[in-house]
């Protein structure tokens, strides 16, 4: 799977994901209205309203780059309308031929890890029939409980060619207070990023494995420090943006090849027709700003890979 991901960051020359993790907040108000008009004041009207959302967006955006990031809270808040619509929205960023990497962190055990696994990146078998559920290429996985929660996945990106994404540093202010955390002298995202790397051995795909790394654009020392220790492993960078990632902290991130990570923004694209710089769009045509700001976030990722 992290071939197919290269290629077409390859070809659309654009090392960058679109979190798609919408909030009512964040709708149009034409677009709210519309779904309130049809399913009146429901759950059903909000899932129908962020599915919309999602359309414009990627109809205007899809052709710019190689995947999405679908965030399943933002759907699973309005229940089971709304898990209707992420794999709705999964289903049709895959018609446009993007790469969809469900950021859903899961992490158990044993037969629990496994369920999750099958859930998004493999297939339940009914009868004689395999069926995949949620269908996304990639997901995000939660490596606390260690090899027996990872294990599974792994199992399940080899057997359906997925792929999987490991919390190592994530971009958030209060990562520290555990990833931090001195244990025989190394931090613990070190360590951590340590059996990334050797789970990741289980998993190649090219010259690269299918077990990724999650590192936070908000931490550039500590990514300088994981890119040594993981060479073989793609970063999934959040927190670029919105939450003050800049591309200039980005450059350890990548391999000398200019391949090996893969930026995302979420508020910064999916909203950015409320951002001042692209204000002029207007809430009607709220994919053309995501478009400007897809844009310009390549030319800023590429200034310095």
């Amino acid at each position: 799977m992290i071939s197919r991901l290269i290629e077409k960051i390859v070809k659309t020359n654009a090392p960058v994901v679109v979190g798609l993790d919408p909030m009512l907040s964040y709708i149009p108000e034409h677009i709210m209205d519309k779904a309130i008009e049809e399913k009146g004041e429901s759950l059903e009207a909000a899932a129908q309203a962020i599915y919309d959302y999602n359309v414009g967006i990627v109809d205007a955006i899809y052709d710019l780059i190689p995947a999405v990031k679908p965030q399943i809270a933002m759907y699973e808040q309005f229940g089971i309308e709304g898990l209707v619509a992420y794999k709705k929205t999964c289903e049709y960023c895959k018609e446009k031929g993007l790469i969809v990497i469900g950021d859903a962190k899961r992490g158990d055990i044993g037969s629990t890890s496994a369920a999750y696994a099958t859930a998004h990146i493999g297939k339940i078998k009914v009868g004689n029939t395999e069926i995949p559920a949620f269908d996304e290429d990639m997901v995000t996985v939660n490596p606390y409980l260690g090899t027996d929660g990872i294990k599974p996945f792994v199992d399940v990106c080899n057997s359906n060619d997925r792929g999987i994404f490991v919390l190592v540093k994530t971009s958030n202010p209060s990562s520290g207070e555990f990833q931090d955390r001195q244990i025989d002298g190394k931090p613990l995202y070190e360590i951590v990023g340590d059996k990334v790397r050797e789970w990741g051995e289980a998993s190649m795909d090219g010259d690269y494995s299918n077990v990724g790394a999650v590192v936070g654009a908000t931490y550039p020392e500590q990514g300088k420090i994981l890119r040594a220790i993981m060479p073989k492993t793609f970063i999934l960078v959040p927190g670029y943006g919105a939450q003050g990632g800049k591309a200039a902290d980005l450059v350890d991130y990548f391999n000398k090849d200019g391949l090996g990570a893969i930026v995302n923004s979420s508020r910064g694209i999916i909203c950015a027709y409320k951002q001042e710089k692209y204000a002029c769009y207007g809430a009607e045509h709220f994919g053309e700003a995501s478009r400007a700001a897809v844009v310009d976030m390549i030319d800023d990722i590429n200034s310095v890979r």
